[in-house]
Formats: structure tokens, C-alpha cells, sequence
């Protein structure tokens, strides 16, 4: 356990370090040592990248250095994700995710569809800056039992309000459960545009999917 938990924090530095090649080396010392894939993502490096995403907050730090922040964590991802061990059956659990319209932040998005993948769920990624239509469209054509929306900032986020809308007008919206994240997201901003959930932490947010594959059993065997 005590070796378990060094590998972890190499890997929580190798992220607030920005280091490319500390988190290669990190990861690849990580999976060597047989850590739990799952436990590198969300007790290594997402630890790392919430740390960082307070200090955009507060301005301590600024867009470049979460730019950077976020490559050096698909860099360790890049090793990490091949010894998930994708499990459960995929039927029905078909999720559509997103980055809002104006928006260009996907670092908890990628945790999430990563965390998604490695428990068994179909996941199609429109990406970042995606318009309204778009996702209604995504979400007419793959059917998916649940929509993930992802904003960092505060004006973008009003988006999100845009895309449920457009989903009623379609005729979409009592298929698919939405949830939504980023930073500055809460359960009343939920509530206020008609979103399912809201979370600041992919773990949560997985757990919450599971929770509603369950209900519609479609959940892990």
C-alpha cells in the first residue's frame, strides 16, 4: 500500500510539475508495478488537475499554463488507458459527451469519457465549441441513454440551458438523461435549466451514470 501510494503522488507531481516526460516515466513505473489503472487516474493525476483547475480559478495561474496542464494528463492517459479493463456489457450503455458552444476545455471531459470507457460504456465524444445543433442531432442519431455536457466557464455554461431547450423542441428530451459539469456548475444551475445532475468530480459523475444504468437495468453483470 505505502508503494502504491508513492506511485500516486509521482504521478499528482509529474501533472502540477507539467512535466511530459516525469509523467511518461510516472505512468509507465505505475502500470509496471501492477497500480490499479482506475486509482492512477482518479487518486494520481485528477487530484492534480483539480489543484490546478483552483488556481485558474483564483487567478494564480492562467490559460496557458491549463493548456499545458491538461496535454501533460493525455500524455499519462496515453499509457494509462490501454490496462483498463473494460468491463460490464456495452448494451444500452451508450453515452454522448460534449463541450458546450464557445467553450474550448475538455480536461474534465477526457477523465470522465476515459473513466466511461473503463466501465464498460459506449462513448461518443463530439469534442470542444460544439454547437446546439450538433448535439441534438448526436443525440437523435446514436440514441445514447445519457448526454454529458461539459462548460468551464461561467458565460458558456449558458449553453448548456440552449441545449436542453433544443432537445424538448425536438421531442429528445424524456429519452436521454443530461448531466453536466465543469467548474463552476452546481445542483441549483442544474435544476434551473432541467438538467438530471450536476458534478465537479468525475468519479461522482461515473458513479451517478452506473447509478441510472441500473434503474433502467442496463448495469454492470
Amino acid at each position: 500500500m505505502e508503494e502504491e501510494t508513492r506511485y500516486l503522488a509521482a504521478l499528482k507531481e509529474a501533472i502540477l510539475q507539467m512535466d511530459y516526460g516525469l509523467v511518461a516515466k510516472a505512468a509507465h513505473e505505475a502500470m509496471g508495478a501492477k497500480v490499479d489503472p482506475l486509482k492512477a487516474i482518479t487518486q494520481g493525476m485528477s487530484p492534480a488537475m483539480a489543484l490546478i483547475g483552483e488556481k485558474f480559478q483564483v487567478g494564480e495561474y492562467f490559460l496557458p499554463e491549463l493548456i499545458v496542464a491538461a496535454d501533460v494528463m493525455k500524455e499519462g492517459l496515453k499509457i494509462i488507458n490501454p490496462y483498463l479493463q473494460k468491463t460490464g456489457s456495452r448494451v444500452g450503455k451508450k453515452v454522448v459527451m460534449a463541450t458546450v458552444q464557445g467553450d474550448n476545455h475538455d480536461i474534465g471531459k477526457n477523465i470522465v469519457i476515459t473513466l466511461l470507457t473503463a466501465h464498460g460504456f459506449d462513448v461518443i465524444d463530439l469534442g470542444m465549441d460544439v454547437p446546439t445543433e450538433r448535439i441534438v442531432e448526436a443525440v437523435k442519431e446514436h440514441q445514447p441513454a445519457i448526454l454529458g455536457l461539459s462548460a468551464l466557464l461561467t458565460l458558456t455554461m449558458l449553453k448548456m440551458r440552449e441545449v436542453i431547450t433544443a432537445l424538448k423542441g425536438a421531442g429528445l428530451r424524456e429519452r436521454v438523461k443530461v448531466i453536466i459539469g465543469g467548474t463552476s456548475v452546481t445542483p441549483q444551475f442544474a435544476q434551473n435549466i432541467g438538467a438530471d445532475y450536476s458534478t465537479t468530480n468525475a468519479v461522482e459523475g461515473i458513479e451517478k451514470c452506473l447509478e441510472w444504468m441500473k434503474s433502467l437495468g442496463r448495469g454492470e453483470k
